[in-house]
């Protein structure tokens, strides 16, 4: 399977899924399909080998050319005017950002510019790898206090209210200043971060 056609069979699977209002886990378990493989298929990082691709057709009651026939993707328009997805506090899809909590929003559209996501941030000390983003990135300060930490600039400490627009694909790090938690609304292009 192409790379282009990986990422638009896993959109597919993603707006079937969501249209059913199933989670993530729920079709990996009635697919019987491990979570993180399902994950990465539909973010089109990977490929749909034919036994994963029979099992997920099953679970979702759905022929295979539905997923994979070009004129059935190609017919979907990649813009839909007057489209919009409502986020309610507390909600959205849980994301790990190299150790940070996160709840991404907006993830039912299938073709979106950026992805917003509000990180909660507790740690004091810098661990792990960097972040990276493709394309911009910004990040504002919503409660609290924290240290933007980069592989080309000092140290940065922002204040509730502050923010920063950056080179996502700059490498990044967030700790909480004074060991205070802090909530940040992180908002960068395309659907994924990525650790070094």
């Amino acid at each position: 399977m192409t790379a282009g056609l990986s990422a638009a069979v896993g959109a597919a699977i993603r707006r079937l899924r969501h249209a059913r209002g199933w989670t993530l886990a729920e079709l990996s378990a009635r697919a019987e399909v491990p979570l993180s493989s399902l994950s990465k298929v539909e973010l089109g990082q990977t490929s749909l080998g034919y036994e994963v691709l029979i099992r997920l057709c099953r679970a979702l009651e759905v022929d295979v050319d539905h997923l994979i026939k070009p004129e059935v993707l190609e017919a979907a328009p990649s813009r839909q005017p007057g489209r919009r997805a409502v986020v309610r506090a507390g909600e959205g899809e849980p994301r790990d950002f190299g150790g940070l909590a996160g709840l991404a929003g907006a993830t039912d559209l299938l073709r979106r510019d950026f992805t917003p996501v509000v990180l909660d941030v507790t740690e004091g000390q810098r661990t792990g790898r960097l972040l990276r983003a493709q394309g911009d990135a910004y990040l504002v300060v919503l409660s609290g206090a924290v240290v933007v930490h980069s592989d080309i600039y000092a140290p940065l400490s922002l204040q509730s209210g502050d923010g920063v627009y950056f080179d996502g694909a700059m490498g990044f790090a967030l700790t909480a200043e004074q060991g205070e938690p802090s909530r940040v609304l992180l908002i960068h292009q395309g659907a994924n971060v990525v650790e070094d």
